[in-house]
């Protein structure tokens, strides 16, 4: 059982790195930001399987460990709980007097020592009590009882569940998948591999049993705070209005919000984050609209501060790259540089540095939309670039692209919600192992073992001696009132009997 507890805190311990650090399961973009963020950090982490911690060799060990240990806990546990409830109460001690919330009294005259303790037995068998009688040597009878087994089963409930869910996380890893989608108000997507942005399949499943289910971005309202200064832009609430069809061709409307994720066909619909998407219209030396359309910008700070990818591949006498910024509020920090000083739009503005040259995109190699590869590419316009500063546009401006290639205009803008997918097909056994863990802790913790006895002792002048006495396994604070429960209740049931006060109780 020691070693249970140390594998369990153990796990406790290794599970804290997948907190820190993005993982690739549930967060790839966030590991690729962690991987260009700190360079020279991420091949040690990644060697240490910090980015799949869950699934990491030294993750598994513990886990299996802890599994182990569990079964071998629990196994002779079982056994020896099951025998202790076959078997009956324990003899009756010879001098109950060494026990705990001791009383003696004398019984009234006449009083039988058989009757008086088959009395005892019944009170005691009322209260849930297992009863079994003895005789002693001298003539003295006994009955001795015992209750609280389900303490010990809640124990037992509460380590096998413990185990039930150790079980379907394993199982819920290999079958289960997580995807994240971004999708711009007024978009749909289909749930098909090829549709997701990034897909993480356990070990057992594929793309293509994917439930092709569809999900359309009506509406997304996200409320800042506005009137505290010292609160000034932090986000209020998010809801997504969406369209929902499933599998069959069943619509419905509904909402996502934070804590609120969309169910349908057996997968969970989360909403992750938010940004916006600026619209944006490329056109050549001719006047005529070669690329034009929303794209998802990344934010890079909490006034929304973001930046993305454009790549016009067709219609300009060049192939371009543009790497962009996009500010909701756009303002000056004290260095000069453009940054949001807000993160509702109050003054949208996006700056776009301009590549030129060969995309690599007639390869055939999957590149990310989000990241732009300057190995083969030219700076025409930007920072570096004398002839040419970045391309600084508000909402329905419009500029030209360098070298006579065609002009660009900023339209509008756009929201996105970032849809975060999963499908856990043992959710339901968790909840259940779950409940049964805090029942089972529940009943360990407040169910006490005890254990009862009443001894009759007659004398050579046929009178009575009534013993009474306790024990508990565990701490139990109630156990000397149970005594004198017992031995006020026994006392009343007796023909004759005096009333509690009279009782010539002694504890020894």
């Amino acid at each position: 059982m020691r070693t249970a507890l140390f594998l369990l805190l153990l796990l406790a311990l290794a599970a804290v790195p997948g907190s820190l650090v993005p993982q690739h399961l549930s967060d790839p973009n966030g590991v690729t930001q962690y991987q260009l963020d700190h360079p020279t950090l991420y091949p040690i982490l990644d060697k240490l399987q910090l980015f799949d911690t869950y699934s990491s060799v030294w993750f598994s060990a513990i886990y299996l460990l802890l599994f182990v240990s569990l079964v071998g806990c629990i196994i002779p546990r079982v056994k020896h709980h099951v025998d202790a409830m076959m078997a009956k109460p324990p003899k009756t001690p010879v001098r109950l007097n060494r026990m705990a919330g001791f009383r003696s009294t004398t019984a009234p005259e006449g009083t039988d020592a058989a009757a008086a303790v088959a009395e005892a037995r019944k009170i005691l068998a009322a209260q849930g009590y297992r009863t079994a009688l003895f005789e002693g040597p001298r003539g003295e009878k006994s009955v001795s009882a015992e209750r609280g087994y389900l303490r010990e089963t809640g124990n037992l409930v509460f380590h096998i569940a413990l185990l039930g869910i150790l079980i379907v996380v394993g199982i819920g890893s290999s079958f289960g998948w997580t995807a994240q989608r971004i999708v711009t108000v007024g978009q749909t997507f289909v749930d098909t591999s090829v549709n997701l942005d990034s897909f993480n399949p356990g070990r057992w499943v594929t793309g293509e049993n994917l439930p092709p289910y569809s999900v359309t971005v009506k509406k997304l309202a996200v409320e800042y705070e506005s009137a505290n200064k010292n609160a000034l832009g932090q986000p209020l609430d998010y809801d997504a209005s969406v369209t929902a069809t499933k599998s069959d061709g069943t619509s419905y409307d509904a909402h996502i919000k934070v804590n609120h994720p969309l169910r349908i066909d057996g997968t969970s619909v989360y909403l992750l984050g938010n940004g916006y998407s600026p619209v944006l219209t490329f056109r050549n030396a001719k006047g005529e609209v070669v690329a034009s359309g929303p794209t998802p910008f990344l934010a890079e700070d909490a006034n929304m501060t973001s930046q993305g990818v454009i790549k016009v591949t067709d219609g300009l006498k060049k192939q371009l790259g543009i790497a962009g910024v996009f500010m909701p509020t756009a303002g000056r920090a004290a260095n000069g540089q453009l940054v949001s000083s807000y993160p509702g739009l109050k003054n949208p503005r996006v700056s776009l540095t301009v590549y030129s040259g060969n995309l690599g995109l007639d390869k055939g190699v999957p590149q990310s939309v989000y990241e732009l590869n300057t190995d083969h590419l030219t700076q025409i316009a930007g920072p570096g670039v004398k002839s040419s500063p970045a391309l600084d546009l508000g909402v329905g401006e419009t500029a030209k692209l360098p070298g006579g290639l065609g002009t660009v205009t900023f339209d509008r803008v756009e929201r996105y919600a970032s849809l975060d997918i999963h499908h856990d097909p043992t959710q339901g056994w968790v909840l259940v192992f779950a409940i049964l863990i805090l029942g089972g802790l529940l009943t360990s913790l407040f169910v006490p073992r005890r254990r009862m006895w009443v001894k009759a002792k007659p004398d050579a002048a046929g009178q009575v001696t009534l013993e009474y006495a306790g024990l508990a396994r565990g701490e139990d604070p109630r156990l000397d009132e149970a005594v004198e429960a017992l031995a006020s209740a026994h006392a009343a049931s007796l023909p004759d009997a005096r009333s509690v006060g009279e009782l010539n109780n002694s504890k020894a």
